[in-house]
């Protein structure tokens, strides 16, 4: 886990001032979205359960070493953006970023741009850039597997949206990469104009893992020593609650199921 040696962060989140438009391209490479990025997680504290508080990530994160996969899946929640205008969330896998600076993870996004909903899927080898992925279409209640991957020298995200059949495949290596953990997150991307944290749109609720999509395999990963279910990593399996910055909830994760495979989360607030 997450040591308290790494102190607690408070970073006031900043209204959302410059937006931009988060439409997919028609171009059939996908295109650089400057004002998105999906970051490493923001520690507020921890509880006294030992679970912890996070400004943009909800969900669950396993630690360990040498992780070399990350299979997850979970189903397109829809937005109410009558209730929460200009506002974000990011569903997503991936390596890295829990106690780390790189993050290496593929998901979807229901966002609302004003009163608009928008839907789409994206990549991201954080510090670089969020990429959007044209080729996948998304819509509410499509079911989503996605999986990130490390082979000796680079890593590859693939995505795949299940009800339709589309899918989509990249790889890059990423320097500095710890392979320290995977994680299963909705979170409220970056950035506003001074870099601050999006407001979280109103999703509802979001299910993750292979009991709510019947995508087997998910939601796993294998590091050194480990290679299941979430639950499979016992005591290094970290629940997380986003709040804001003065410690309010904004997205609460359920316990996980039975099997240690899954779990939703419901928001709260932005």
């Amino acid at each position: 886990m997450l040591t308290k040696g790494l102190g607690i962060l408070f970073v006031l989140t900043l209204p959302a001032l410059a937006q931009m438009s988060s439409q997919p391209v028609s171009a059939a490479v996908p295109a650089v979205i400057s004002a998105r990025q999906h970051k490493p997680m923001r520690l507020h504290q921890f509880r006294t359960d030992g679970s912890v508080e996070s400004e943009n990530w909800s969900g669950y994160a396993v630690t360990g070493s040498s992780f070399t996969v990350a299979q997850g899946s979970w189903t397109v929640p829809s937005v109410n953006c009558s209730k929460t205008p200009n506002t974000y969330a990011a569903f997503w896998v991936g390596i890295d970023g829990y106690s780390s600076d790189t993050v290496e993870q593929t998901g979807t996004d229901s966002d609302c741009d004003g009163r608009t909903p928008s839907y789409y899927a994206w990549y991201e080898f954080y510090p670089a850039g969020s990429v959007l992925i044209s080729s996948v279409p998304v819509a509410v209640g499509n079911q989503i597997s996605a999986e990130v991957t490390y082979n000796g020298s680079e890593f590859t995200i693939t995505i795949t949206n299940e009800t339709t059949g589309k899918s989509f495949s990249t790889s890059s290596t990423v320097s500095g990469a710890a392979r320290s953990s995977a994680e299963w997150i909705a979170e409220a991307p970056c950035c506003t104009n001074r870099g601050g944290i999006l407001p979280l749109s109103d999703f509802g609720t979001v299910d993750f893992g292979q009991d709510y999509t019947d995508i087997a395999g998910t939601n796993d990963a294998t590091d050194s020593s480990t290679a299941g279910a979430i639950g499979s990593f016992g005591s290094d399996v970290n629940s997380i609650t986003m709040v804001s910055s003065r410690g309010a909830d904004e997205a609460v994760p359920s316990a996980l199921t039975s099997d240690g495979t899954s779990f939703t989360v419901a928001w709260k607030s932005e």
